[in-house]
């Protein structure tokens, strides 16, 4: 599982006061135990005033690279935010996001020509996020059909179907495993991500959705996630579900993950 760190991000609140009060040891703490925990990539995301974005990106990206190894995953709604700070990166990492929405796809794809940055692609467009399955499908093929005139190959794309909350939509769940079995029908080698989390909006008992979600995610055929991976249950979940799949021969993997303390009671 590729596993996208989520909690460096200005949205929680704990992360706002840091950045607020300029703490880079917090921040700094966050990035190392999130690689610790499993995160092939570390997200920032600023989620700040406008006129402060690039200004506290780059401070958030030079401290993560600062304390950890692990490629950045470039996150902001605005392309052009993305586009100043690209330069910043230390390594090829991950920019979050393109999409069929304004311009991104123009502004964003090209700083990937000629290097092996991946993206991830969402879903969506000036129309906003759809709720059938078709229009997601069809998004994905226009991004990925943008993306080859830049020589950027589907193994460097993750799409994001844009989990819906299952509060407002019944059959949320169905239509995510749908929108990744024929994504990966289409095009095999392409990552499948998403924020899990989105599914349980406003149910309680959060938790239990998000593991039931990942598990039957999985199943279907996504690769990718975007979690907090010092989540041990989700954690577990993940390990579990490779072994139940089958694709864990001998569950060695889940067996040196419990031996390993990363799943399972704390010891």
């Amino acid at each position: 599982m590729i596993i996208i760190g989520e909690k460096i991000n200005g949205t929680i609140p704990s992360v706002k006061a840091a950045i607020e009060r300029k703490d880079a040891d917090y921040i700094a703490a966050l990035a190392v135990k999130q690689t610790e925990a499993g995160a092939t990539y570390i997200d920032v995301c600023a989620s700040t005033a406008p006129e402060f974005e690039i200004e506290t990106l780059k401070w958030l990206m030079d401290i993560v690279q600062n304390a950890t190894d692990t490629p950045l995953c470039l996150d902001s709604p605005n392309p052009r935010v993305i586009e100043a700070v690209f330069k910043y990166a230390n390594k090829p990492g991950l920019i979050n996001s393109i999409s069929e929405e304004g311009d991104k796809c123009e502004v964003l794809l090209p700083l990937l020509e000629g290097n092996s940055w991946q993206v991830v692609g969402l879903t969506c467009d000036n129309k906003g996020i759809p709720s059938d399955v078709e229009t997601k499908v069809a998004i994905t093929k226009i991004m990925v059909e943008k993306a080859a005139k830049y020589g950027i190959t589907p193994d460097r794309i993750y799409i994001d179907p844009c989990v819906m909350a299952l509060s407002t939509e019944n059959n949320s769940m169905l239509n995510f495993a749908e929108e990744i079995r024929q994504i990966k029908a289409l095009y095999p080698t392409i990552h499948v991500t998403g924020a899990i989390s989105n599914m349980s909006f406003g149910l309680p008992v959060r938790s239990l959705l998000n593991k039931t979600c990942m598990a039957f995610a999985m199943e279907a055929g996504m690769d990718s996630a975007v979690i907090d991976p010092l989540n041990r249950d989700m954690m577990g979940t993940i390990f579990a579900t490779y072994a139940l799949l089958g694709q864990d021969k001998h569950c060695r993997k889940y067996s040196k993950a419990y031996r390993q303390g990363q799943i399972g009671p704390v010891k």
